[in-house]
């Protein structure tokens, strides 16, 4: 019975052994270095240094709040904006009354930083993505903002226009998507401005 049981358990054991070494070592390995050699700065977290300091990545948006800057998506991350360790959307259908009364404040609340501004409100500045960590932001929400972020900083609008049409990024291949901006790359390019 012992020859038996011992017969079965010992290529049992060998499957086990090479699979985990296959799955849990080499393809882990070879994924990352693959990854590493075709997309160095994705691979690498795309930290965004300043003096040689790390201060956030391209990918993960981050939340800013200072009229002098340009604001990103709203985030529905919990227990703060843009947490990346809670990455998800709020899940309100377009009928839920939750969503229609976000949206609502939200839109109070640009017009409040603003209130010469009465352009229409481009609509990714009032609601979330579905991850809650967009760091991207389209070039009519960045536009929408432009005249709130040159009386702050004592810049001429045209100044701050520019400045978000040099960091606007095309669509995807030419026809995906829509033309857009990085939030924190913008506004360190904000940071760097002069009037």
């Amino acid at each position: 019975m012992t020859s038996a049981v011992s017969s079965l358990l010992r290529p049992a054991l060998v499957v086990f052994a090479v699979l985990t070494a296959l799955t849990g070592a080499a393809y882990p390995l070879v994924v990352t270095g693959l990854g590493r050699v075709a997309f160095p700065e994705e691979a690498a977290g795309s930290l965004i240094t300043r003096e040689g300091k790390p201060i956030g990545s391209s990918l993960i948006g981050q939340n800013f709040s200072d009229p002098k800057y340009i604001w990103g998506r709203p985030s529905a991350t919990t227990p703060t904006p843009y947490n990346a360790t809670a990455s998800s959307g709020s899940n309100l259908g377009p009928s839920n009354p939750a969503l229609v009364d976000a949206v609502k404040g939200r839109i109070e609340a640009l017009r409040a930083a603003d209130p010469g501004n009465t352009a229409p409100v481009p609509v990714d500045l009032v609601t979330a993505s579905g991850s809650g960590l967009d760091p991207e932001l389209s070039v009519a929400g960045a536009l929408f903002q432009a005249a709130r972020v040159a009386k702050a900083r004592k810049l001429s609008p045209q100044q701050v226009q520019d400045l978000i049409e040099q960091h606007a990024e095309g669509r995807w291949l030419g026809f995906l998507g829509e033309p857009r901006v990085n939030v924190l790359r913008l506004n360190l390019a904000l940071d760097a401005a002069r009037s």
